[in-house]
């Protein structure tokens, strides 16, 4: 058995060959430094400015801000400036490291550099554009860490070799990508230190591995480069496309048992958009990583394990944009020493070799710079050529009834750097009609060619169906928008290039009666939440509705909320200034109503049945013991960021002792461990007796389904078998025939009851849906009206799904919606939140919270 604390002391012996111990009055640089460099004495070491050597405790954010911008500035290698916040706050430095000559003209290399990607424009012989993330995950520390010994290295070391790599590239660094994830397992780590360093994993100072990894929402960020709903992620891709480098590099860490592995990956698992001279350019690089790791006698890998398939990563994104693409992923040594069979991890070894790989992927670029720069070249080139023979020209989009939803879309179109243009006549394709003045088209035609296939596109075939991340990733579907394939594109039918506008509307007409906001638009939500908690009563649309309004006749959707100045307890003037506020900051359209007395047959809007009254939603999300943290983090951000609806945070196994009376709501997420335990007795006397409304998604949608609609536990099928014998199989085909029935984030279609509180505000029945996957929820047997959605017979539109899940899926419940006593079970099958980017799943989210309690029960004999 390994005497850990005598290789403890070893790996001190080790340190200390390569210089003195690292304390406080040590110069642990010495670690770090290259052999046969000389570095300027007068720029401060690490430990000159924290007290302590890299790798000997955490760096926190401010001072790894604060020594970092000071070797900056005291640099005329270095700038840095700051290109966003966290939603903590925390900046985000961007560092752009290159000659002093290079940088008396960053500008002019910069515009030469992307005007040599046009294919028209001349070639150029500029600089090679080389990008570095640092700390995209705040739980993987040696990625971030290694951010400070390499920008002291670019400032401080000297000689021929450092002044000729200045010259020929400009090095770009972000550090940090996440800022809040960073400081969240910094004070983890410290909060656990002792004296001396404990070795065993099962300290508490190595765990909060998946807690760290996320920014203050529990967003996975290294999943944003595609959906770019995070404040970090914004940041850092509008300086990408600024410059779109030809390498990028981004360092992981991976569990502590591994060893270190680097791109290119599994040579099977390459989405069919990135070319296959990406993998043999970025092959060359990789000698450069093998010939340091060989000389230091390292373990490592570079073929095996991960992938270049979903878009959205930072080693994946760089590839479907001209650039080179290359992941870093190390074993962790979690709280800085830690025992794994392999031997003793030290984190600040893993800095350090994170640290030289940073330097072995600026040589390998350079050493093959005019091939890499020809391939970004040649890359926009072949996308136009490519364009011109697609049978497809362009696609046309429009957001039925929600010009927000569409808006953030063409915002996302513009943050990928893809263009698109206004529709000057109706168009009919896809078997829809779309109008001018809310359309717009996206031409293939343009450099952007790859990334709009990527997006657009929705395959449902694959060379090989193991997946690292989701496999349908079809964005106008995750934005429930009315989209079609143009055939061509005549002229005139294509305007200038628009942008996206924030949408603004005009404050209403003063009203005599009362004011109407749709329910449709994006926000409207967000606007009835801010009535209710400005204790304005309202009264909600459970029907189709014609009124009468100062803009003249015009027809509502359920869900429409009407405003009523009877009874209220708020002045007419108050209620108008608030409703011209929703207008303003909400985008919502406000409408004056002129006459409780609605034309036909449609209620009046004192009619009981027609619109029903709500109260204010008080809302309890769990989180913990088994529940996904990313599910819970995007119904927080859904509710709290986007709606600024209050949320109660607890985590499940903390719920016993609340006062129930307090809530209206109960969200629970799916995850590994669902059960509400002892807990659930009380939680069903909540929902039964005294009203609650619990949503439930992905497990805990079965979970819950079984614990209130069934009068025991029966297997939901994924496990179960037919008695029969299994047929023999080779062992080495396991992990394919694993793989064969996961659906890994796949899109599907659903049938939705627009009638169903659940469904108000939706135009149309057609909706996509995101699923991870294979539960399978129960049709009721005695309400048949309380399935809100229902696949359909034929429910894959992108991603994989094997065929015998097709067969189980289709027709089945995909949202149900019951009674359960005086309160109400609403199941999602699905993540209707998935990673913020599913718009169109979200307004069923949100008519759960308000409108849960407007379901009847069936009266009749089912």
């Amino acid at each position: 058995m390994l005497n850990w604390k005598a290789a403890a002391a070893g790996l001190a012996s080790l340190l200390l060959a390569s210089g003195p111990a690292p304390d406080a009055h040590a110069e642990p640089i010495d670690f770090f430094q290259v052999e046969g460099v000389e570095y300027d004495a007068s720029v401060p070491a690490p430990e000159d400015r924290f007290g302590f050597g890299v790798g000997d405790r955490p760096v926190r954010h401010d001072q790894l801000v604060s020594y970092m911008t000071e070797i900056a500035n005291g640099s005329d290698r270095i700038t840095v400036e700051t290109i966003g916040y966290s939603h903590q706050g925390r900046p985000i430095l961007f560092f752009t490291v290159t000659s002093p000559e290079n940088h008396a003209r960053i500008d002019e290399i910069r515009e030469a550099h992307l005007a040599q990607l046009d294919p028209a424009q001349p070639a150029g012989d500029g600089p090679s554009v080389i990008w570095i993330n640092y700390g995209v995950h705040g739980a993987e520390s040696s990625g971030m860490d290694a951010a400070i010994p390499a920008l002291y290295h670019f400032a401080a070391a000297q000689g021929p070799e450092i002044e000729q790599t200045l010259e020929d590239a400009v090095i770009l660094m972000t550090a940090v990508f996440n800022p809040d994830g960073h400081s969240r397992r910094v004070n983890h780590v410290e909060m656990f230190a002792g004296s001396v360093p404990v070795t065993n994993p099962s300290h508490e100072q190595h765990n909060l591995w998946t807690q760290a990894r996320v920014n203050h929402y529990w967003f996975d960020l290294n999943r944003q480069w595609l959906l770019q709903t995070q404040p970090e992620s914004q940041a850092w891709l509008t300086q990408w496309h600024r410059w779109k480098p030809q390498v990028s590099a981004d360092f992981h860490e991976m569990g502590t048992e591994s060893t270190y592995y680097f791109h290119p990956g599994e040579p099977l698992r390459r989405n069919p958009l990135i070319p296959v001279r990406a993998r043999e350019l970025t092959m060359g690089i990789a000698q450069r990583h093998i010939e340091f790791l060989d000389g230091e006698g390292r373990l490592y890998t570079s073929e095996e394990g991960f992938d270049n398939f979903y878009v959205g990563k930072g080693s994946t994104y760089p590839q479907v944009n001209g650039s080179l693409g290359i992941l870093f992923e190390i074993g962790a040594a979690r709280g800085g020493l830690i025992e794994a069979d392999r031997g003793l991890v030290s984190h600040g070894d893993n800095v350090r070799t994170q640290f030289r790989t940073t330097l072995t992927t600026v040589q390998g670029a350079l050493d093959q710079s005019a091939e890499i720069a020809a391939y970004q070249r040649q890359f926009f080139a072949d996308a136009l050529d490519t364009a011109r023979a697609d049978n497809t020209a362009g696609y046309v989009i429009a957001a039925d009834g929600d010009p927000v939803r569409l808006n953030y879309f063409l915002d996302l179109l513009e943050r990928h750097d893809i263009r698109f243009y206004e529709a000057l006549r109706d168009i009919r394709a896809g078997g829809r009609n779309f109008a001018p003045g809310e359309a717009y088209i996206v031409p293939l035609e343009q450099p952007q060619y790859t990334m709009i296939r990527s997006m657009f596109d929705r395959p449902t075939e694959f060379e090989e169906n193991i997946f690292y991340d989701v496999s349908g990733w079809t964005m106008p579907l995750a934005y429930d928008l009315d989209y079609a394939e143009l055939s061509n594109i005549p002229r005139g039918m294509m305007g200038e290039e628009a942008q996206s506008q924030p949408l603004a509307q005009p404050a209403p007409p003063v009203s005599t009666y009362g004011y109407i906001v749709r329910w449709s638009d994006y926000y409207a939500p967000r606007a009835l939440y801010r009535l209710l908690d400005a204790d304005i009563r309202v009264r909600i649309a459970t029907q189709p509705v014609s009124i009468n309004t100062h803009d003249g006749l015009m027809d509502f959707t359920p869900g429409t909320v009407f405003i009523p100045f009877m009874g209220q307890d708020v002045s007419r003037e108050d209620i108008h200034e608030l409703v011209s506020d929703i207008a303003a900051e909400d985008g919502v359209p406000v409408f004056s109503a002129l006459s409780g007395s609605t034309p036909g047959n449609t209620p009046d809007l004192g009619d009981g049945a027609g619109f029903r009254s709500i109260d204010r939603p008080e809302v309890l999300v769990l989180f913990d013991d088994g529940l996904s943290l990313n599910d819970a983090g995007e119904v927080w951000h859904q509710l709290d960021h986007r709606m600024h609806i209050p949320v109660t945070l607890r985590r499940k196994d903390q719920i016993g002792g609340l006062d129930w009376s307090r809530y209206t709501h109960l969200i629970i997420v799916g995850g590994g461990r669902t059960s509400l335990g002892s807990a659930q007795e009380r939680v069903e006397q909540w929902v039964r007796e005294e009203g609650g409304i619990i949503i439930a998604t992905r497990q805990a949608a079965r979970t819950m389904q079984n614990a209130f609609f069934r009068d025991d536990d029966e297997d939901n099928g994924d496990n179960g078998g037919d008695g029969e014998p299994a047929e023999r199989r080779d062992y080495s085909t396991m992990r394919l025939n694993d793989a064969e029935h996961v659906i890994g984030g796949t899109i599907f279609a659903g049938d939705l009851d627009t009638s169903h509180p659940i469904g108000f505000g939706y135009m149309d029945r057609f909706i996509p849906l995101h699923r991870n996957t294979t539960i399978v929820l129960d049709r009721p047997e005695n309400d048949p009206f309380a399935v809100v959605v229902e696949y359909t017979e034929d429910p894959l539109l992108s991603g994989y799904a094997s065929q015998r899940r097709l067969d189980e899926i289709a027709g089945t419940p995909a949202v149900v919606a019951r009674r359960a006593g005086a309160g109400s079970v609403i199941l999602f099958v699905d993540n209707p939140n998935f990673r913020a980017t599913f718009r169109g799943t979200e307004k069923m989210f949100l008519n759960a919270i308000f409108f849960g309690g407007l379901m009847d029960r069936p009266r009749g004999d089912y």
